[in-house]
């Protein structure tokens, strides 16, 4: 067993202890009750609610799209009664999995507490996956129900029982009058058991089912930067990623409003500047492609609600998913004077972050994706020799901490790939750890290219790239050569209006790099296929590559 943080001689700027070669984090210690307490997450969770509630003008939950809103005592309400109606009626029993196939509404936050709260596993997933997908996703996890809508009905099994969040049933549930539970009624749940079951991105492999028990969402909760006042969170990620599910029960407990970006379709950049002001939110959570859609619709319309005044509420961006190019901060800094922009990093298997800035100090470190939180150990680990490294040194990074999953669903071979038998955790990113104890991420340690022996990191030519006025996004992937090995190809997408041509793209960077980092092909495309979270999907890209090039020869 490691010893106790107390025990060693750790760094109090960088957190780093020499004497193990591991970092730790230098935030306050959050409440986590003892381990071995029968909890559930919701029970602990809504504990930090202040008594009496937070009155009515003040909602729990808002949608966006519609404009409805929830108080907080009917939040709790309809989450009680939903959690009797889905054991009584719905016959679900602790551990019994529950698939999610629905957009955000109001109804699934509630419905995320009401599964947990009765011991049932919430696995949700991407509403716009083909039936196909569906299918691949329902194999992992093998759900006893299913909770959907009449658009996505269509895409899960006959087989599977389903029920409707936008039927007039599940809907009357919400209204009925709460049950009294004897105490033999009540359900008891192990902070171990399996809360949720998330699917990994599958943008480097297959999808993976990952197993987050009750106390691994707690620190999401515990953790929480405390805020002067009550806050109104928009949260336009996906309610399905890690990103949004956490960000959608933590919010909530802390007695803050949560607003809820329900586009159906696609983000519209428009409509959530129009909606800052509408509902006065004061902190937004995006994913990076929805920031990048925030400050081109903020370029384009230069007076109007992008504008500070329009905009007064706002203090801070959070994002999260995927990294932020310096050229996309310094655009949303010119357009947005004054708003914080933090980033965060974590994966689906550390439930969410256990990286962020906090405050203004912390967010105003370009590059950063702040410090550890509180629990995280990590150590910086050289991909060939397994040494842990100093502070300044990249390798790849490895966590520890209460958050860390449990691990993939039936799969002890992939689990024991990625997970220690001391709880330490590869997260495939190559990352350093500077002498502040901020975390900065170099690239993904298989994403690497290895160009006759050298390694070149997309992600800082994908920076450099974006640097260049009439570029807008960029993407950087390997593309196979019998000499080289593998060769640096750029996918750019050019600003409205540009000419630039593949030569001229070609030429930048062949100035401002060493040779083996130069780029070899550049394809001019409309945009950068990503996923949900942000994330650019290479194997898309290296499909589309291998067309291009072998058309040409």
């Amino acid at each position: 067993m490691a010893p106790a943080p107390c025990d060693l001689e750790i760094d109090p700027r960088s957190g780093y202890c020499a004497a193990t070669r591991t970092f730790h984090s230098l935030r306050s210690p959050a409440p986590l009750p003892p381990p071995d307490l029968p909890l559930s997450f919701p029970t602990f969770a809504l504990s930090f609610l202040p008594d009496p509630l937070p009155p009515s003008s003040r909602p729990a939950l808002v949608d966006a799209g519609t404009g409805e809103a929830v108080p907080f005592p009917a939040f709790l309400s309809r989450t009680r009664v939903l959690a009797a109606a889905l054991r009584a009626r719905g016959g679900l029993s602790p551990g019994d999995v529950a698939f999610v196939l629905a957009p955000a509404d109001v109804h699934v936050p509630v419905l995320y507490y009401a599964l947990m709260a009765i011991g049932a596993v919430v696995s949700p997933a991407n509403p716009a996956l083909t039936a196909a997908e569906v299918s691949r996703l329902l194999a992992l996890s093998n759900p006893r129900v299913a909770f959907a809508v009449a658009s996505t009905r269509d895409k899960l099994p006959p087989g599977l029982r389903t029920v409707l969040l936008d039927s007039p049933t599940f809907l009357s549930f919400l209204h009925e009058s709460e049950p009294e539970l004897e105490p033999q009624q009540q359900v008891v749940v192990r902070q171990s058991d399996p809360a949720a079951v998330l699917y990994s991105s599958g943008t480097t492999g297959r999808a993976k089912a990952v197993v987050l028990t009750h106390r691994n969402l707690m620190p999401s909760v515990a953790t929480q930067a405390p805020a002067p006042g009550p806050e109104v969170f928009m949260v336009a990620v996906p309610l399905f990623h890690i990103y949004g599910f956490t960000f959608c029960l933590s919010v909530v407990s802390a007695a803050h409003t949560l607003v809820l970006h329900t586009s159906r379709r696609r983000f519209d950049a428009t409509a959530v500047l129009a909606d800052i002001p509408r509902f006065g939110v004061t902190r937004l959570a995006l994913a990076p492609p929805a920031l990048l859609a925030i400050v081109r619709a903020a370029e384009e319309d230069a007076g109007a609600v992008a504008t500070a005044t329009g905009l007064s509420t706002l203090k801070a961006v959070s994002c999260g998913g995927a990294a932020v190019s310096a050229n996309h901060i310094a655009r949303f800094s010119r357009r947005f004077p004054g708003v914080s922009l933090a980033q965060g990093y974590g994966l689906t298997e550390t439930t969410s972050g256990f990286c962020r800035a906090v405050g203004d100090e912390e967010s105003a470190r370009i590059g950063s994706v702040g410090r550890l939180s509180w629990g995280a150990e990590v150590k910086i680990v050289h991909p060939e020799t397994g040494a842990a490294m100093p502070p300044g040194v990249p390798g790849e990074l490895w966590v520890r901490g209460p958050f860390v999953m449990k691990g993939y669903l039936g799969e002890k071979d992939a689990t024991s790939e990625i997970l220690d038998s001391e709880g330490w955790l590869r997260t495939g990113d190559v990352c350093y750890i500077d002498q502040d104890g901020f975390v900065y991420i170099v690239d993904r340690l298989k994403e690497l290219i290895k160009y006759k022996g050298y390694q070149v990191p997309p992600a800082e030519l994908e920076n450099l790239l974006q640097t260049h006025r009439e570029i807008d996004e960029a993407a950087v992937i390997p593309y196979p050569d019998e000499e080289a090995g593998e060769l640096p190809v750029a996918f750019i997408v050019r600003r409205p209006g540009s000419h630039l041509h593949e030569s001229h793209i070609k030429e930048f960077v062949a100035k401002q790099v060493v040779h083996y980092k130069r780029i070899h092909h550049v394809f001019l495309v409309d945009s950068i296929p990503k996923n949900a979270a942000g994330k650019i999907l290479r194997k898309d890209l290296a499909k589309i590559a291998l067309r291009r090039i072998s058309s040409k020869l």
